[in-house]
């Protein structure tokens, strides 16, 4: 008897865009805008997703992703509270005129980042780490403010906005139950961290917020991080892993199995500056 066919990069894509392009854990609200997800956070964020920018079935225009993009800032921006928004948007995608409609509308792009998909299995591997370190979960607050300062250094987030993240994920951790937070420490120092979201009604985990200290790259930290949330990923009975990753991160997880579905490159509006 042989065994079924591992998915193809196509089939993971599929999976991706049908299960988690509108799900968002943490928002406080979601509201649709047509095929548009307009969602808000604590601290004054915005957030714009979609399944695709098809409307009633007809394929997205310059003039009708031009309309979508002013009427999505219409309602963040008649909201004082809204400080920040970002568009995310994804490599694959029919949006025609979408960078030049965002940069007109005050938007700047980010990064491109890979989107990586793979099988947890693949990555809860057994790492030797370095003598001294040792991954855990976050226990309490005092970990999480830890964690949250390396993270913040290392990915050079502006205070404003490191704050403002750091309120979020203590308010998720106060009242919800879907996210765990992970850690590597040296010397009671925090050197890696990074957390794992598993989707409900989904055969997917992500994977998030991985970052190390530049000291400590390239000596299996990252990658023992990795393994233990793919190990706690498997046992929320998660098959697939998922991950937004940088050029850091990229190699890391293709060493482990998982593959390069797509880019996404974020977009930011932050109110003031447009």
């Amino acid at each position: 008897m042989t065994s079924p066919a591992a998915p193809g990069t196509g089939d993971l894509l599929r999976a991706y865009d049908d299960q988690l392009r509108e799900r968002l854990s943490s928002a406080l609200t979601q509201v649709r805008l047509g095929p548009l997800v307009l969602a808000t956070y604590l601290g004054g964020r915005g957030f714009v997703t979609y399944r695709s920018l098809e409307e009633d079935g007809r394929p997205a225009t310059e003039a009708s992703v031009r309309r979508l993009v002013e009427q999505a800032m219409a309602r963040y921006e008649a909201a004082p509270e809204i400080a920040y928004v970002e568009w995310k948007t994804r490599g694959h995608d029919h949006a025609p005129g979408l960078h030049e409609a965002l940069l007109d509308h005050g938007f700047a792009p980010d990064e491109p980042e890979s989107i990586m998909i793979g099988e947890a299995r693949l990555l809860a591997q057994d790492i030797g780490l370095p003598a001294g370190v040792t991954v855990r979960r976050a226990v309490d607050e005092d970990d999480v403010r830890r964690m949250h300062v390396m993270q913040s250094r290392v990915f050079g987030d502006p205070p404003e906005r490191a704050e403002a993240h750091l309120g979020q994920i203590l308010h998720r951790l106060r009242t919800r139950n879907d996210m765990e937070l992970w850690l590597a420490e040296a010397h009671g120092e925090v050197i890696s961290a990074g957390r794992l979201e598993p989707e409900p009604g989904t055969d997917f985990a992500g994977i998030w917020g991985g970052a190390t200290t530049p000291e400590w790259r390239g000596r299996g930290v990252y990658r023992a991080l990795t393994a233990a949330r793919a190990r706690s990923a498997i046992a929320h009975g998660k098959r697939w892993i998922t991950s937004d990753s940088t050029e850091f991160s990229r190699p890391i997880l293709e060493r482990s199995g998982l593959v390069k579905v797509s880019t996404t490159t974020p977009y930011e509006w932050r109110r003031g500056t447009a």
